[in-house]
């Protein structure tokens, strides 16, 4: 299991480093994708299995819109990748970064993995997920139902900042 996490822990960090060094929308979405795939992996791997799936559905949904939105403002017919220079160099710069960060932080760092969620306790009956589930739309069923209506508000504030001046959300920028 230690191995799945160092895994999925180095999968976040390249895609963090993957979003913070493309200025092209296109690839710095498909960044944000590993990075959701690899924290819901993560927090499956420590007991929580129903909420990273019910994460992991809900942020690639909403990684879907905002890919949408972000490629149809920025129409640009030859996007820089991960070869070109500047997001070469970039990207060396936030992994050494990353690397120097994590020498100075283990180096008083003597703890173990740890124990999960779904490991705590081995004779419970409920997982600690499913609960918290359950409490969710028991007691703050009102809180999701505002919840709902500030997405969908938010849906149409984005949709009408991306409107402009122009009667369509595809234009030339």
């Amino acid at each position: 299991m230690s191995y799945l996490t160092f895994l999925f822990m180095q999968g976040l960090l390249l895609g963090f480093v993957v979003v913070a060094s493309n200025p092209s929308p296109y690839f710095a979405a498909l960044g944000l994708v590993v990075v959701s795939g690899m924290g819901c992996g993560l927090m499956m791997l420590y007991g929580g299995t129903f909420l990273s799936l019910i994460l992991f559905l809900i942020y690639l949904g909403g990684m879907l819109v905002v890919f949408a939105y972000s490629s149809a403002l920025a129409s640009e017919p030859y996007p820089e990748t991960w070869g070109s220079p500047r997001v070469a160099i970039n990207s060396l710069v936030y992994i050494v970064g990353v690397a120097g960060g994590a020498c100075f932080v283990i180096s008083g760092w003597f703890g173990g993995p740890g124990l999960g969620g779904g490991q705590a306790f081995e004779l419970s009956v409920l997982r600690g997920d499913l609960a918290g589930v359950a409490l969710m739309y028991s007691s703050g069923g009102g809180l999701l139902v505002v919840a709902a209506w500030v997405l969908l508000l938010t849906l149409f504030v984005v949709l009408e900042v991306v409107r402009g001046s122009n009667r369509g959300a595809l234009r030339a920028v």
